[in-house]
């Protein structure tokens, strides 16, 4: 990988890391992860480094997840051990992130998907813009929300998170703020400014003074949870059927799309998800699911229908031979885990 790929600057009490790939949306392979958890490594402990941004040099994206590409490879070329081991480094800098000593700000403006809400999306200070873009895809290439992304959807109001969950719908900047992915929202146009204000004055005070947003245009609450609030997918897919609100029908033709095994297995995982107590252990389950998934044909073929071949028709294996076992199976602990916590508790 290109050192410049990540850029590095120090500007007055700030240490900003910046994306630089953008001809792939700056997605997220191993040296990129092992270069950001560097320079956390090294900031951590220097004086003159209060703050830490992490940014992107393109206003079409933050970062739109993992190299998908490196991962497909790597499990063809390699095995599904070594394609779960790119996503434990990511998972592992999620929870560093988010128990990091120094206050940490992202700016997710543009597009910020599946590990790249990973990378901003567990930061104690979480900016979108009016360019935002926020989404949990997974299941679309057969996977399930992951890199942390379960634990924030398993946190949202009502059911907004499991139908997040299982249509990989997208939230524009004020939806990511009403649905717990972001706390602030601000024009682009003024995220120069709030640099320099970061580089001179302490994170929180500069955070705190964008306004809160005004409430975005969602579905009503108790219409989501009366379609959601169901004993599974097949349930779902039937309230949705009868619905008559444009929304519903938009939500169904999503769910006929995205890989059904991976419907089941993230529809169990956001309920599982509720009931843990932190993001770590949530972290851990996604590893668990992830590793899982990824021997699973639909992950092969949801890749390269999305990504590979763009012809947006993957053949996923028949539903219909899968079992609440081979359900349970992706759930079963595996011999090896994250190790978290990576900074001890306080």
């Amino acid at each position: 990988m290109d050192a410049d790929t990540l850029l590095t600057a120090r500007q007055g009490r700030l240490g900003r890391l910046t994306l630089n790939r953008p001809k792939a949306l700056n997605a997220l392979d191993r040296p990129l992860f092992y270069r950001i958890a560097a320079c956390l490594e090294a900031w951590r402990d220097d004086p003159g480094i209060e703050t830490i941004l992490i940014d992107s040099t393109s206003p079409r994206a933050f970062c739109a997840g993992g190299d998908l590409r490196a991962i497909r490879a790597a499990l063809a070329a390699h095995g599904p051990d070594a394609a779960a081991a790119i996503f434990r480094d990511g998972y592992r800098l999620a929870s560093v992130l988010a128990h990091f000593p120094k206050p940490v700000v992202s700016f997710m403006d543009g597009i910020a998907m599946g590990g790249g809400v990973g990378l901003g999306g567990h930061v104690r200070h979480r900016i979108v813009t009016e360019r935002s873009v926020v989404a949990m895809p997974e299941t679309a290439i057969g996977l399930t929300p992951d890199a942390g992304g379960s634990y924030i959807l398993s946190r949202a109001p009502g059911l907004y998170g499991l139908r997040m969950a299982l249509t990989g719908g997208r939230m524009q900047g004020a939806e990511a703020v009403a649905a717990g992915f972001a706390d602030r929202m601000l024009p682009s146009a003024a995220l120069p400014d709030l640099v320099d204000r970061l580089a001179a004055q302490p994170a929180g005070q500069v955070v705190d003074m964008a306004r809160p947003v005004d409430r975005p245009d969602m579905p009503r609450p108790d219409s989501v949870n009366a379609i959601y609030d169901a004993p599974g997918v097949e349930a779902i897919m039937d309230r949705l059927a009868a619905c008559p609100d444009p929304w519903a029908a938009e939500d169904l033709r999503a769910l006929g799309q995205a890989s059904p095994f991976a419907l089941r297995v993230t529809f169990r995982a956001y309920h599982t998800a509720r009931r843990l107590p932190d993001l770590n252990t949530v972290l851990e389950q996604e590893y668990r699911l992830i590793a899982s998934l990824i021997r699973h044909p639909d992950f092969a073929e949801g890749v390269r229908a999305k990504i590979l071949d763009k012809d947006n028709a993957p053949r996923w294996a028949d539903a219909a031979t899968a079992t609440a076992a081979d359900i349970e199976a992706c759930f079963a602990p595996r011999a090896d885990s994250l190790d978290l916590p990576i900074f001890p508790a306080p």
